[in-house]
């Protein structure tokens, strides 16, 4: 089976900075993925290229079967992103934000009205839907971004620090979801630095530090490999190794 994300010697360099230092993982469909850093750690960067937001300056990429520098347009239908950087139309509402977007997917009328109830259903989007981007809180904004990377049910998801700024019932909806997404064959990439986070939804983690993957394997193998009790101890046992 073809992997839904393949990552392969992957270099990024501003200037005389090295973000990414030949990093390798793939993500298969069913899999959610876990890049695991501090800030800093290259994480975003990561996420960037994939998406086909910024170029590598090395090795080579593929998202669902397609190269983002290559094939941008292509990717970009494949996969939901969710950024922290990531800005909505100010005198939209969420409602709007989602049909306009949802339109240029493809959807029409009834399949956009019926897959908003769905996803309103999932994260109880409630006011955020009738309310302009401009007046909503950080936590309803945050719940349109998520709502519209799974807007078109993409092949691929990635997803950069997803439940900050969200509620603990919309956090919870979304990690609940996670689930649902595996079993639909879809391939997850989920960047956060809030380990215990990834320790419960995870199949596989990667640990980046300073732009390198240090460790990649099953959460239970981690813990084992480091003798740690749990993700977050594993992962910095894995960084003391690398820097003693």
């Amino acid at each position: 089976m073809e992997p839904g994300i393949e990552v392969r010697g992957l270099i990024k360099r501003y200037r005389k900075t090295l973000a990414l230092s030949g990093i390798d993982f793939s993500v298969a469909p069913g899999e959610v993925f876990a890049l695991l850093g501090p800030n800093g750690a290259g994480k975003t960067t990561t996420l960037r290229i994939l998406a086909g937001l910024i170029k590598p300056s090395g090795g080579h990429v593929r998202v669902a079967g397609a190269d983002p520098v290559r094939e941008p347009m292509v990717v970009r239908h494949r996969l939901g992103y969710v950024s922290g950087g990531m800005g909505l139309y100010e005198r939209l509402t969420g409602e709007e934000v989602l049909s306009y977007f949802g339109r240029l997917y493809g959807l029409d009328d009834r399949a956009l009205h019926q897959r908003i109830a769905e996803l309103d259903a999932i994260f109880s989007l409630g006011r955020a839907l009738a309310t302009r981007v401009e007046e909503m809180s950080s936590g309803m904004k945050q719940k349109v971004l998520v709502a519209r990377a799974f807007l078109h049910r993409p092949r691929i998801l990635l997803l950069d620090e997803p439940t900050q700024a969200l509620d603990v019932f919309a956090r919870r909806a979304l990690l609940d979801h996670l689930e649902t997404l595996k079993r639909d064959g879809r391939a997850v990439l989920y960047s956060t630095h809030v380990l215990p986070e990834a320790e419960e939804v995870a199949d596989r983690v990667g640990f980046l530090h300073r732009g390198r993957l240090v460790y990649v394997g099953r959460v239970e193998e981690a813990k084992t490999r480091f003798s740690a009790p749990t993700l977050e101890h594993a992962f910095i046992r894995a960084v003391g190794e690398v820097e003693a």
